[in-house]
């Protein structure tokens, strides 16, 4: 069985010591094949604080992390700082993440995709461009259809409640057309802190086959909303001709990590 630790929204620089010492157990028991980090590692984006990440998630592979696949999310780039945010918007996220914004994670079982819907002249708000569409199009097309696909960016493709519509990324519907007709099977992200997993072809009508996705709260940062606490997910592709995928919501109680909802998705054959 493969799984996938996603944590989210962490803001470096507004952590819980103690909920990040839970997130380590919980590793150092349970690993994961891959951990994906979908974004807003830091509050201010400040090289102290990607420092600090970066020691984070150097701890967690000791502890039992295989691969990872990180994204920056829109606090990842400086705010008050505009000659970095509009010259160099990416230059400490480049020092402690690497130089690739959009990486790919790719094993005998699972395809991960990962999308930068950031930009220096958008204060928050995500954007899928036409070329971006086409690349993971592309990348879709190569694949072999029996693995699971996913595509990993900040802001959502979908809206839980009425109030996050305008959080999700400008240009998702036509995205998600593409991507469906391609096999795509799941949608990860985070952005507002407000853990979920939804069919996209309740809000999309037109989609050649469903897109699941699933939204990560925040996973230690004291900037949780309203009463969900931190949490993270994990996922488990059973074994199997067809797609089986567990997803898990592990939740905050006093001080640790515990199983929380769970979801079972099945796509049958690819």
């Amino acid at each position: 069985m493969t799984s996938i630790l996603q944590i989210s929204d962490t803001h470096f620089g507004t952590e819980q010591a103690p909920v990040v010492q839970a997130l380590e157990d919980h590793v150092s028991e349970h690993g994961a094949d891959l951990l994906v980090f979908s974004g807003d590692i830091t509050q201010r984006a400040r090289g102290s604080q990607f420092a600090a990440a970066a020691a984070f998630m150097q701890r967690l592979k000791e502890r039992g992390i295989g691969d990872t696949l990180v994204i920056p999310g829109n606090h990842d780039i400086p705010l008050y700082n505009l000659p970095l945010r509009f010259f160099a918007p990416y230059h400490n996220y480049r020092r402690h993440f690497g130089h690739e914004l959009e990486p790919v994670f790719e094993n005998e079982r699972l395809l991960v995709i990962g999308l930068n819907t950031t930009a220096p002249r958008r204060h928050k708000n995500g954007l899928v461009t036409p070329r971006q569409v086409e690349r993971v199009a592309n990348i879709l097309r190569a694949r072999d259809p029996a693995k699971l696909s996913i595509v990993v960016a900040h802001q959502p493709f979908g809206a839980m409640v009425p109030s996050d519509v305008r959080n999700q990324q400008r240009g998702a519907q036509a995205a998600l057309e593409c991507w469906a007709a391609e096999g795509l099977d799941l949608v990860m992200g985070g952005h507002v802190h407000l853990p979920h997993v939804l069919p996209l072809s309740k809000q999309y009508a037109h989609l050649a086959r469903e897109i699941w996705m699933v939204q990560a709260g925040t996973t230690f940062s004291s900037r949780v909303r309203g009463t969900s606490p931190n949490s993270f997910n994990r996922l488990r592709l059973h074994e199997g001709a067809n797609k089986h995928v567990t997803v898990e919501r592990w939740d905050m109680l006093d001080n640790h990590f515990a199983p929380g909802s769970h979801f079972e998705l099945s796509w049958g054959h690819p």
